[in-house]
C-alpha cells in the first residue's frame, strides 16, 4: 500500500480516539449496568464487556485475543460469566453504559452536536477499509449493528478502529518476541503505559511475574538496571509502533489526509473534555 498520509497520522488519530473508547472500562455506568444483570466481580464485568462480541467463549479464546491477560485470571471467570448473562444481554448493557458514560462526561450538548455526527461519519468511513482476516476482535465487533444515535455510532466506530489496530499490534508483538508480561513491562517503561499496579490489578499477573519479565528484558539488553529502556529497548518499541502503523494503514488511507486530520481534531476535543470530567484515574499512566 502506498502511504499518502503524513508520518504517523494514523497513529495520532488512533491516540485521539482510543482513550475515549477505553473510558468505558473505568466507568461506574458499566458497573451499574452489569451489576443489574447479576455480576458482582469487576474483573468479570470488564472481561464480559470486551469479549461479548466473540460469543460465549472460554478462557482460551480470550487469552489468545487479549494477549496480555493471565490465563489463570481468565479461567476464574470464563466461561462462567455467561451463566450470569448471555453475550447478547451483556452487549445491550454495554451500549446502555456507553450512552450514560458519554452523556455524563461530554454533556448533552456535545452528544447532540453536529461535531459528534461528523466524527461518527468520519470514523465509520475509515472503518470501511478495515480487514477481517487474522483480526478476531475487530471482526467480531464488525458483526454488530451500527447504533443509530451519533454518539453511540462514534463509540462503535472507535471500537472497530481500536480493535483493528490492536489485532495488528499483537502480530507485531509476536514478531518482536515479546511475551504478554514483557510487552506490558516494556510499554510501561516508555512512560506511556499503565502503571504497574494497574497492570497487575487488571491483567491478573503477580509481582513475581512482572519482575521476571523485567529481568528477561534486561537479559536482552532492552531495559537497564534502573528499569529504564536502553537504546535498544527504545528502538524496539519504536519499531513495534511502526510495524503496527503499517498493519493499520488501510482505514486512514481510505479516509484521506483531510479526513484523518479532521477526525483527529474532533476526537481530541471529545477526549480532552472527557478527561477533564474525570474519565480516567489520575495514577493510571506511569512507571511507578
Amino acid at each position: 500500500m502506498t502511504n499518502t498520509l503524513p508520518p504517523r497520522a494514523g497513529r495520532r488519530c488512533h491516540n485521539a480516539l482510543n482513550p475515549l473508547h477505553s473510558s468505558l472500562y473505568f466507568s461506574p455506568d458499566l458497573d451499574r449496568e452489569l451489576s443489574a444483570l447479576g455480576f458482582e466481580d469487576r474483573s468479570a464485568m470488564r472481561l464480559a464487556a470486551r469479549s461479548a462480541p466473540l460469543g460465549a467463549v472460554g478462557a482460551g479464546t480470550v487469552a489468545a485475543t487479549f494477549y496480555n491477560y493471565n490465563h489463570e485470571l481468565l479461567a476464574r471467570h470464563l466461561p462462567a460469566v455467561w451463566e450470569t448473562a448471555s453475550p447478547a444481554e451483556v452487549l445491550a448493557a454495554r451500549l446502555r453504559a456507553v450512552d450514560a458514560t458519554l452523556r455524563r462526561l461530554l454533556g448533552e450538548d456535545a452528544v447532540a452536536s453536529p461535531e459528534m455526527a461528523e466524527a461518527a461519519e468520519l470514523a465509520l468511513r475509515a472503518a470501511e477499509a478495515c480487514t477481517r482476516h487474522a483480526r478476531p476482535l475487530y471482526s467480531a465487533n464488525a458483526d454488530l449493528p451500527v447504533p443509530e444515535e451519533p454518539h453511540l455510532a462514534y463509540w462503535h466506530a472507535t471500537t472497530l478502529l481500536r480493535e483493528h489496530r490492536g489485532d495488528g499490534h499483537l502480530a507485531a508483538l509476536l514478531s518482536a518476541g515479546l511475551d504478554p508480561v514483557e510487552a506490558l513491562a516494556s510499554h510501561t517503561a516508555t512512560g506511556k503505559g499503565m502503571a504497574p499496579r494497574w497492570v497487575l490489578g487488571s491483567r491478573g499477573w503477580r509481582r513475581i511475574d512482572w519482575e521476571g519479565a523485567v529481568q528477561r528484558l534486561r537479559d536482552r539488553g532492552l531495559i537497564d538496571a534502573e528499569g529504564e529502556l536502553t537504546e535498544a529497548g527504545t528502538a524496539l518499541r519504536a519499531d513495534l509502533e511502526e510495524h503496527t502503523d503499517r498493519l493499520d494503514a488501510a482505514p486512514y488511507e481510505h479516509l484521506g489526509a483531510a479526513g484523518v486530520e479532521r477526525l483527529t481534531e474532533l476526537g481530541r476535543g471529545f477526549l480532552f473534555a472527557a478527561a477533564a470530567a474525570g474519565a480516567f484515574p489520575e495514577d493510571l499512566v506511569g512507571k511507578g
